[in-house]
């Protein structure tokens, strides 16, 4: 495994909180999966995809102090702190970059953090042992500075910590089996990441009928009116026929199935999930908002 792309396991969406004491529960940091792999004086990082990103972070040189065993596979989460808190679209920022001078600029406005919580590998692979006992050998190697440091957990107490994240405006918490193991490009329930819904206003950038739904979308810096998902959940029949009659008067091009109309109408949602390309999911609509202008509907990047 080590220095090649391999594909981390992942988290299925769970439903509410939990304490069990046959779980532990770790912060759910709002940045990207990256895969560090070290050997003697030699590190690189990898994507999820198996992208090698290395060059895009200098500070891993730092963070290879971090790391005491010779050789070793983190499993950990890039984030950039700003006031203690990660901020999704800056190590997007770091994500997206390539040219040397705009990288060593990023390394001091935008410092990546690596925060480690599962281990593949050292001078063994540990894929088939606990998760109890990959935490072990994780914190045993781990000599935590400001590039590279283990995740907080703690064991049994969920509803505790997923109110401590809710308050510190966290993406909310994965709870993991202690006995689970680690099983490479598999979602698996023994891994379950709990979010608390957040709401954002959306323009409406078309619909379809069956089953009904709205294409959403925002805008963002360098792009206006960009679709971000669908939301059918929470749709009354009275919101339906409200719709309908609004943007019959707006309709511009009917194509696959996807009645576009004019970017006028916006509306409010709840969303758990967004990915790295700002695609919303597990939607639901709240209601119109006819007193808001689409222009409005930005995505806040703070």
């Amino acid at each position: 495994m080590l220095f090649s792309a391999v594909k981390p396991m992942n988290a299925a969406l769970g439903q509410e909180p939990f304490d069990d004491d046959r779980y532990m529960f770790e912060p759910k940091w709002d940045g990207s999966r990256i895969l560090i792999h070290k050997q003697g004086s030699r590190i690189e990082a990898y994507t999820r995809s198996g992208r090698v990103v290395t060059g895009k972070f200098p500070e891993l040189q730092e963070g290879l102090a971090a790391i005491r065993a010779h050789s070793a596979i983190l499993d950990c989460e890039g984030i950039v702190l700003r006031g203690g808190k990660p901020v999704f679209d800056d190590f997007m920022y770091r994500d997206r970059i390539s040219q040397s001078a705009k990288i060593s600029g990023a390394v001091l406005s935008h410092p990546a953090t690596f925060v480690a919580f599962d281990i593949l590998q050292t001078d063994r692979e540990l894929l088939k042992e606990p998760l109890t006992e990959r935490k072990k050998v994780l914190h045993g190697i781990l000599a935590a500075n400001s590039v590279i440091l283990p995740t907080l957990y703690v064991e049994g107490q969920g509803k505790a910590l997923f109110d401590l994240m809710k308050a510190k405006h966290m993406e909310g918490i994965v709870a993991k089996r202690k006995d689970s193991l680690y099983r490479l490009d598999t979602r698996s329930a023994d891994w379950q990441k709990l979010k608390y819904a957040k709401s954002i206003d959306v323009m409406v950038l078309g619909y379809r009928l069956i089953p009904f739904a709205l294409n959403i979308g925002l805008n963002f810096r360098t792009v206006k009116n960009k679709p971000v998902g669908m939301v059918e959940a929470g749709l009354t029949e009275e919101d339906k026929k409200l719709f309908l009659a609004l943007a019959e008067p707006l309709h511009t091009v009917l194509e696959k199935g996807t009645q576009w109309i004019e970017p006028r109408l916006v509306c409010r949602i709840d969303y758990l999930e967004r990915s790295d390309t700002h695609q919303l999911s597990a939607t639901v609509f709240r209601c119109f908002l006819p007193e808001k202008a689409s222009e409005d509907c930005v995505w806040g990047y703070d």
